[in-house]
């Protein structure tokens, strides 16, 4: 991780896009694209190989800034390693759970709670399932 390409803090309401992937928390919202919250100064990925060398487990939904507040290369907003366990994530999911948190929430859903949820109860699940 390293600073933005902005040189200073951004905090914005963007949207990614969920890549097939193995993570725990996010594999079953592959193929989804969800409004999300950023907040950070030291944001940007630095991916110094070719984009087969990363499980890469979402992309901002546009490429470019602001939609890419940071400039990470690939487009990559979520990283997991190859088990699927452990997961880095520049945006904010835990500040996006409700759709009163989104700055923009689809008018023609009607969720008590948003997709983003499933990621929590995802590893919930594999922490049961794992201890027995």
């Amino acid at each position: 991780m390293t600073y933005n390409d902005s040189h200073k803090h951004e905090s914005n309401f963007t949207s990614v896009k969920i890549q097939k992937n193995n993570s725990v928390m996010l594999s079953s919202l592959a193929g989804s694209t969800l409004g999300v919250w950023i907040s950070h100064g030291e944001g940007k990925f630095s991916l110094p190989l070719t984009e087969e060398n990363y499980d890469i487990v979402a992309k901002y939904g546009y490429e470019g800034y602001p939609a890419n507040p940071n400039g990470s290369d690939f487009n990559t907003a979520m990283l997991c390693d190859s088990t699927g366990r452990h997961l880095v994530t520049m945006p904010h999911i835990e500040r996006s759970t409700f759709p009163w948190n989104w700055a923009h929430y689809p008018s023609d859903r009607n969720d008590e709670v948003s997709p983003w949820l499933e990621a929590f109860v995802n590893a919930r699940k594999w922490v049961e399932k794992v201890n027995g």
